[in-house]
């Protein structure tokens, strides 16, 4: 028998549930299957690496939150940060290094993905405009990525030509400035980049400034054009590291690193700009050990907020007011590996994956859909340094 449109695992599925006596409703999504019926995902997973050595991985991601080691890349020095573009056709590493060619950058490396097998293609590199890019993003439009280099203090926009290859930056900015932490904030620091999601926009979270820098985005034209006023500045020694966009767009949420806070921030979408609605630990009462926040994600129902301790090894949950987006903490979870460095969610939302940079390993989590608690599904993978993840819809089940 010939299936047009179908993959053999759909088909099975679908058997599976007629012979269950369910309806098989074309329009209804995974969350009203039941778990054995729910379709996998599919994990790239980026680390810190030797240049020669494995260094992006890919994982299939079943419904009960086990992980299936598929295959694993050369992708050069560091490829730490990922990113992929809209259509799930090409990936973007950000190798966190401080010389290419002879300049004191990192660079930005473009792969092509087999939608057969997952395999990446290397596609060509850029320079990221700075030293050790620790996080890229990309445009809404897809026609540019925009690139934060930590050690450079610097933001860059590299244009994406039509078959994804990377073009020479077009726009580079330095930030200036320092913080109160003389260890940490003895110069600019950029953390983090990312598009508002009106593409208007560009915000650049800068730990050594404790400023989120603000952008007017052009991506067609490649330009960052660099606000008059900090987008929003926070208190004194905060640290800034990574900031996220909630689903209705006019809320963010921001994980302060050297304080281990997160702040919830309303946002003006014709200025560009920020303002602070609460700012909550994302730690227990009482814990004093030495402790840095990490990565920060909303819930695609946008009624939680999750972010990463490393030191205290945990993830916070936070609820979200439906009225004007202010947090309440909710649980501190331990991630059962240390220095939590990012972690991603289904698309869905059912399911939370952990990267344990110092344990190396990967951890998987239930998300309750209505409380938001995690609970360990008891399924973990070996992979040396973890750093950063992307969850994805398992292309090769179509």
């Amino acid at each position: 028998m010939r299936l047009t449109g179908f993959s053999r695992r759909r088909f099975l599925q679908l058997v599976a549930l007629a012979l269950a006596g369910l309806p098989l409703l074309g329009g209804c999504g995974a969350g009203h299957l039941p778990a054995s019926a729910r379709p996998d995902y599919l994990v790239y997973v980026g680390t810190y690496a030797e240049a020669e050595a494995e260094s992006i991985f890919l994982y299939r991601l079943g419904s009960d939150g086990a992980l299936t080691r598929l295959r694993a890349e050369k992708a050069g020095a560091n490829p730490s940060f990922i990113a992929l573009d809209a259509r799930h056709r090409y990936l973007y590493a950000a190798n966190e290094v401080g010389q290419f060619e002879g300049a004191a950058s990192g660079f930005v490396s473009a792969y092509a993905i087999d939608q057969r097998t997952g395999q990446l293609t290397p596609q060509g590199r850029q320079a990221s405009g700075g030293a050790d890019p620790c996080y890229l993003s990309l445009s809404p439009d897809n026609q540019a990525v925009l690139v934060a280099n930590y050690s450079g203090g610097s933001v860059a926009l590299l244009p994406l030509a039509s078959d994804g290859q990377l073009k020479a930056a077009a726009t580079t900015n330095a930030h200036q400035g320092s913080g109160p932490n003389r260890e940490r904030q003895e110069k600019p620091h950029a953390h983090c980049i990312i598009p508002d999601p009106a593409g208007r926009f560009a915000f650049a979270v800068d730990l050594g400034i404790d400023q989120v820098v603000g952008y007017r985005l052009d991506a067609a034209r490649g330009q960052l054009e660099p606000l008059a006023a900090p987008a929003f500045t926070t208190q004194p020694g905060a640290g800034p590291r990574h900031l996220t966009f909630h689903p209705n767009g006019r809320w963010a949420y921001l994980a302060n690193e050297l304080t281990s806070t997160v702040t919830a921030l309303r946002y003006d979408t014709t200025a560009g700009r920020f303002d602070e609605v609460n700012t909550l630990s994302a730690l227990p009462a009482g814990f004093s050990v030495p402790n840095t926040a990490a990565d920060i994600h909303v819930a695609p129902s946008g009624r939680f907020v999750y972010s990463s301790n490393r030191g205290h090894n945990s993830l916070a949950v936070f609820s979200v007011a439906a009225e004007d987006g202010r947090l309440i903490l909710l649980q501190t979870v331990s991630t059962q590996g240390q220095t939590p460095r990012n972690f991603a969610l289904s698309p869905d939302g059912r399911l939370l994956v952990v990267a344990n940079q110092s344990s190396n390993s990967l951890v998987t989590f239930r998300v309750d859909a209505q409380t938001g608690l995690l609970t360990p599904t008891g399924h973990t993978a070996t992979v040396p340094k973890p750093v950063s993840l992307q969850v994805l819809p398992d292309f090769m089940a179509r």
